[in-house]
């Protein structure tokens, strides 16, 4: 049996290999156990995923901790895979708040989380950058003293809020990396010279997410990232095909739908 220890162990050894590595965001057991039998070697939960099997809208503060830290456990107990936590801005403003976060992330068996520097306020959107520090180091400290380890992912936000300021962007990474962030990510930053420029900014792994289908893994990985996350995206390509087959019932009232929906998923649920 894979310990949370072991997982903790697995997760770290990715971030320091050769290369980089897909981490994708599986939506719940089953597709947990799927792409784990496809070969992938980590996994995360996706906030926007979970917001959207609740019938809510992501980023507007209706989910709880208890149930995002329940649902990253529901896929962490899913296979032997490292598995890293979406866990937004740590419910709730103060420090305390997010290294309270931090500790039942890892009390529930993940392999690390991340902590984003947003803050649900649509007034003002990004925490200033001594508080977003503060938040960051005492997560930090959490996952330090966590009990199997912990790897802890910081985010600056400022690209998906509409601030296209790589300068302030890269200057609250470095603040995080110093107040004790194991990664380091900057989600919507897709530009390849922007990545390149985050990634030789900064001494520890980045975590990308690519928004455009131009990017590939190749061409991330060349720009200096040590880690591929996708959000929501495989979420989204299966809500793609229900929608789709869903629209052609009700609208034609036929069953074509049927022959690119022959899915063996039987044997990796088994496994």
């Amino acid at each position: 049996m894979t310990t949370t220890a072991d997982k903790v162990a697995q997760f770290r050894k990715l971030h320091e290999g050769p290369g980089a590595f897909v981490m994708p965001n599986p939506w719940d057991a089953g597709s947990a156990k799927v792409l784990a039998g496809l070969g992938y070697k980590a996994l995360a939960s996706s906030s926007g995923a979970l917001a959207f099997t609740l019938g809510r809208v992501d980023g507007a503060n209706l989910v709880t901790r208890e149930q995002a830290i329940a649902h990253a456990k529901q896929i962490a107990d899913a296979t032997d895979l490292p598995v890293n936590g979406d866990l937004e801005r740590g419910f709730g403003d103060s420090p305390d708040d997010a290294a309270e976060t931090i500790r039942q992330a890892a009390a529930a068996g993940l392999a690390g989380a991340s902590i984003e520097d947003a803050t649900a306020n649509p007034d003002k959107p990004i925490y200033d950058l001594e508080h977003a520090k503060d938040r960051i180091r005492a997560a930090a400290e959490a996952a330090k003293n966590a009990e199997n380890g912990f790897v802890l992912t910081a985010r600056a936000e400022n690209f998906l809020y509409g601030i296209s300021d790589l300068a302030d962007t890269i200057a609250r990474l470095q603040a995080y990396e110093e107040a004790g962030a194991d990664v380091l990510y900057c989600p919507g930053v897709t530009d390849l010279d922007d990545i390149r420029a985050v990634c030789d900014a900064v001494g520890k792994p980045v975590n990308v997410l690519p928004l455009t289908p131009t990017l590939t893994v190749k061409a991330i990985e060349d720009a200096g990232a040590k880690r591929i996350s996708l959000g929501t995206w495989f979420h989204n390509a299966a809500l793609a095909g229900f929608l789709q087959a869903a629209q052609e019932l009700k609208d034609n009232g036929t069953f074509e739908f049927f022959g690119n929906s022959r899915a063996d998923v039987k044997p990796y649920l088994q496994s």
